[in-house]
């Protein structure tokens, strides 16, 4: 499920306060770096707070506003570099792509809107940027250790891809007499009705029935010669 950007409001301490983590599932704070600024889609940016980066997300807390704060978890991510060009943006900056569950029509439309209104669901980029542009670097070198925390998850297989079949699939399919060329085609190396050395009733079944059309063939030769002499 993709999460996208998400408001974060649960803070500890005095002042401007810090990110409650989930430290019971092994969250751990990677790195703080205050005076960043944060920019969501073209929007204009927000006023400079602190960005916290833990092992599994990265979250921006406003220095002036307690209610206000962002987080995205590194696995809704799908790029983050380093922007230094000033005709992509003024200020050199870390340059995310947000994955949304939002349609592209709505996601574009979105990031061109500058009203009060935000729909986060909606914001696929965000620009990260500090007031010591020196930090670029360290940034994003974390960023890309905290990412390598947090592949993609694997998508198993359907049942319908699995081809590899055991002795015992292959004697069930035998014994209920359906598709039994297809069964011994796939294995042409073991002699009809042998399977891994043993010899059972089912693989029996099939080669009687294999005999039996071998001999209806050969009982309608014999009645064609037979025709054919008189």
């Amino acid at each position: 499920m993709v999460v996208g950007l998400r408001h974060f409001t649960e803070r500890v301490g005095t002042g401007a306060g810090e990110p409650v983590l989930d430290a019971e599932n092994g969250e751990e704070l990677m790195h703080v770096q205050p005076g960043v600024a944060v920019v969501l889609g073209n929007r204009p940016p927000e006023s400079p707070g602190t960005l916290y980066i833990s092992t599994k997300q990265l979250v921006w807390l406003s220095d002036v506003d307690r209610e206000k704060g962002y987080a995205v978890d590194f696995l809704s991510i799908s790029l983050h570099a380093v922007s230094r060009d000033p005709e992509a943006y003024s200020s050199p900056c870390i340059y995310t792509q947000i994955e949304t569950e939002a349609d592209e029509d709505e996601a574009e439309g979105s990031d061109s809107e500058c009203g009060e209104t935000l729909d986060l669901s909606k914001i696929t980029e965000m620009r990260l940027v500090p007031s010591d542009p020196s930090q670029l670097d360290t940034l994003f070198e974390i960023f890309c250790e905290c990412a390598e925390l947090n592949p993609e998850p694997i998508e198993e297989e359907g049942e319908e891809h699995n081809w590899i079949f055991s002795a015992d699939q292959l004697e069930g399919d035998a014994a209920e007499g359906e598709d039994s060329e297809w069964q011994i085609s796939q294995n042409p190396t073991n002699s009809i009705g042998y399977s891994n050395g043993d010899h059972d009733l089912a693989s029996t079944v099939l080669e009687l029935q294999i005999n039996d059309q071998r001999f209806e063939d050969a009982e309608e030769m014999e009645h064609d010669n037979d025709s054919g002499h008189q």
